[in-house]
Parts: structure tokens; C-alpha cells; sequence
């Protein structure tokens, strides 16, 4: 267990954590995929892919496919296609977590951190009622030559927020929220406190891999763990 520090934010991961992509992501991914002459995939064999940008994703899917890598910004496009009309459909709200941000807003600054762009994060968050929650919302642009890292996207909500990066021995007083390792090494690079959430498509054993600091089990436990005190 780490030494409990004080938190000042909250940083949170979009898909799995407050919303469920499960449909809209594969379903997505296999319009791509047969955009370029592709057969489909399962559904669930794609979950996971969910959580690591869309070069990345794509460009495994194609090495497995023994399918030419350079097809990927080409698979974007036509991911993004179908997204855009229907991810405000195909994702829904995760269960329990609105009333625990609601609870953790009225005590710390919140913020989005996800490898969706914000153009598309934003208004989902927005048709799901929670986007008021957030004091800031920061994903990548839309360019699929611009993708970042998960830890340069939590860097610049850090900066909007005016948190200052710690070090491994004066950790950041904020925490990243998250349910892959993604997350876990996003906020470990930047020295956040993290916390890994167990209704995601992360398993707990990939938390624990990844060195996540807390796990927890649902969002009101999530809740409970910063608001006892003012501290993790």
C-alpha cells in the first residue's frame, strides 16, 4: 500500500470506466475491417483493443491478419465513419458511476483522459448527462498522425488543471483513474497515485501487472476510497 497522500484531482479513463464501449468499438472495428476486404472478427475477441489508440489497435489486427500494416489509417477512417453515427446509440452509461461522480465533484476538480478523441468523447459524455461533471475533457485530435501517448494526454489535463508533476519520491497529488494498463502506466509515468477499476475489460490481473496503487469493484467503492479523509 502506498503512503496516503493528498489528492487534488481526479484524472479519469472514458471507456470502461465510465462508459460501456463493448458494443460500439468492435462493431466499429469490423466496419473497418470489411471496408478492407476483411472478414469480421468476433465481437469479444476485440475488447482487447479497447483502451489503446487506434494505430496501435489497428495495426495489430492487421499483423495478425498477415494484412498490410500501412491499411491502418485507412481502417481509421472507416472506424470513425461508422463511429461518428453511432456511438451516441451504442454507448451507454456504466452503472453507479454517475452518483459517484457526483459525490467526488463536490470535493475535487474532475478530468477526462482518454485515447478517444475529444471530439467524440465530449458530446457522448454530453448525451450521457455527465459531461457537467468534468472540469476538463482531453483526448487526442482527430489526425490520425497526431495520436499520443496515454501519459502526454494526462500531461496536458495536468497542465489544465495547474497540477505540477511530482517525482517517485514526492508523488503528483492527484490520481489517474483507469481499467487497463494504459492507465496504470499513464499515471505511474507522471507519478500519480493510481487506481484500477474492476468493470472495465481490464482484468484485475493486468491491474495488478501494471502496478495499479488501488483496485476497486465498483464505483461507489471508488468513491469511498477519496473521500475518506481527502486521501489515497
Amino acid at each position: 500500500m502506498p503512503e496516503r497522500i493528498r489528492i487534488q484531482a481526479i484524472f479519469f479513463d472514458l471507456d470502461g470506466v465510465l462508459v460501456d464501449s463493448s458494443i460500439a468499438i468492435p462493431r466499429s472495428m469490423n466496419f473497418a475491417l470489411e471496408s478492407q476486404g476483411l472478414a469480421p472478427w468476433p465481437e469479444e475477441s476485440l475488447h482487447p483493443f479497447i483502451g489503446a489508440s487506434l494505430l496501435q489497435a489497428f495495426g495489430e489486427i492487421l499483423e495478425l491478419e498477415g494484412a498490410d500494416p500501412g491499411l491502418a489509417e485507412a481502417c481509421i477512417g472507416s472506424y470513425r465513419e461508422r463511429y461518428r453515427e453511432t456511438c451516441l446509440v451504442e454507448t451507454i452509461l456504466m452503472p453507479g458511476i454517475e452518483g459517484a461522480l457526483r459525490r467526488l465533484g463536490g470535493r475535487y476538480p474532475l478530468a477526462v483522459v482518454t485515447a478517444k478523441p475529444e471530439a467524440f468523447a465530449r458530446p457522448i459524455l454530453g448525451k450521457l448527462g455527465i459531461v457537467d461533471c468534468f472540469r476538463e475533457v482531453v483526448g487526442p485530435p482527430l489526425d490520425p498522425g497526431r495520436e499520443e501517448a496515454k501519459a502526454q494526454t494526462l500531461e496536458r489535463a495536468m497542465e489544465s488543471l495547474e497540477i505540477e508533476a511530482g517525482s517517485p519520491s514526492t508523488p503528483t497529488p492527484a490520481a489517474m483513474v483507469g481499467d487497463r494498463h494504459y492507465d496504470v502506466a499513464a499515471g505511474r509515468a507522471m507519478c500519480l497515485t493510481t487506481v484500477g477499476v474492476s468493470w472495465g475489460i481490464g482484468s484485475i490481473s493486468e491491474l495488478r501487472s501494471a502496478g495499479a496503487d488501488h483496485i476497486v469493484d465498483s464505483p461507489e467503492e471508488l468513491a469511498e476510497l477519496f473521500l475518506q479523509r481527502g486521501r489515497c
